[in-house]
């Protein structure tokens, strides 16, 4: 992927671009950047314009300051960043995957603009608003990061200092580096070991907690997305041991494909060919 700074009106994104074809945006999650899709990416770009940026907070992206709500680091702030960026390249309505933290970028711009999303698929997620509504103590033994970052300023922060690379990449997902292509664990160790990366992180999760829960429970039951989704989950994950996926996803959505793939969490670095294959067959089912 080609990549550049972007200007726009609240943030500047670093984002990776390649191909041609019908608009696809690929969001990446936690604690990562779009490198993570380098491998999805080379292989979709022969039939899709792929538009891949570092979430805000994220990577080379800007990392604005935070306020008491922490409704700069919301999915609704993330989500207008990618409307915003997607104007911009000249693209009105165009296809969005993401994993993990980007899926939820992903549900909440389908949710707010739904207008601008053809086709949504979200990867190793259920939506925030039921994974705190239904926390047990399984969760908060094998999840317990999301509690963690959300304790208030500075707490995570601090400890985080004394060794990033081993709370980002030993302390969690122990096993995982050997899924990441070199550059890009290289990529994400340089990124985790600034400050300011470390503090968006949190406030990334103070705000999962918080509004972007808040926002999901005002849509749960009342708000469902307009667009056909993809549920993909790693069958060697967390996730189906806790929750009943495409059920879960049913709840928000009519138009509701859902399958998992042989992976844990990492999906498109564990598996990039069986994801974009998966990808390539949802949105190339029809046009924008």
């Amino acid at each position: 992927m080609q990549v550049s700074q972007v200007d726009l009106p609240d943030v500047e994104l670093r984002v990776g671009m390649a191909g041609s074809g019908p608009p696809l945006v690929l969001l990446h999650g936690y604690p990562q950047t779009h490198a993570m899709w380098a491998r999805v990416a080379e292989d979709l770009a022969s039939d899709f314009t792929i538009v891949a940026p570092d979430l805000r907070g994220y990577g080379g992206s800007s990392k604005p300051p935070t306020d008491a709500e922490h409704a700069p680091y919301s999915k609704r702030a993330m989500a207008q960043d990618i409307l915003a960026l997607m104007r911009k390249l000249g693209h009105e309505r165009f296809h969005v995957a993401g994993h993990d933290r980007g899926g939820r970028v992903g549900y909440r711009l389908a949710l707010d603009h739904p207008e601008a999303v053809a086709r949504l698929a979200v990867l190793d997620i259920v939506p925030t608003g039921e994974v705190w509504a239904r926390a047990d103590a399984s969760f908060a033994l094998g999840y317990w990061h999301w509690s963690f970052l959300a304790q208030p300023f500075p707490v995570p922060e601090r400890l985080i200092a004394a060794d990033p690379e081993f709370f980002f990449f030993e302390a969690q997902f122990q096993g995982s580096r050997r899924w990441m292509e070199p550059a890009a664990l290289a990529e994400y160790l340089a990124y985790a070991a600034q400050p300011e990366v470390v503090h968006a992180i949190c406030e990334d999760y103070r705000a999962g907690a918080s509004i972007d829960r808040a926002l999901d429970d005002q849509d749960r039951g009342r708000s469902k997305l307009a667009c056909p989704l993809l549920v993909l989950w790693g069958a060697k994950g967390m996730l189906p041991r806790w929750y009943d996926v495409p059920a879960v996803w049913r709840g928000w959505a009519d138009d509701v494909a859902a399958h998992a793939l042989d992976a844990g969490h990492f999906i498109p670095e564990e598996q990039p060919a069986q994801t974009a294959a998966a990808l390539r067959a949802f949105f190339g089912l029809t046009g924008l």
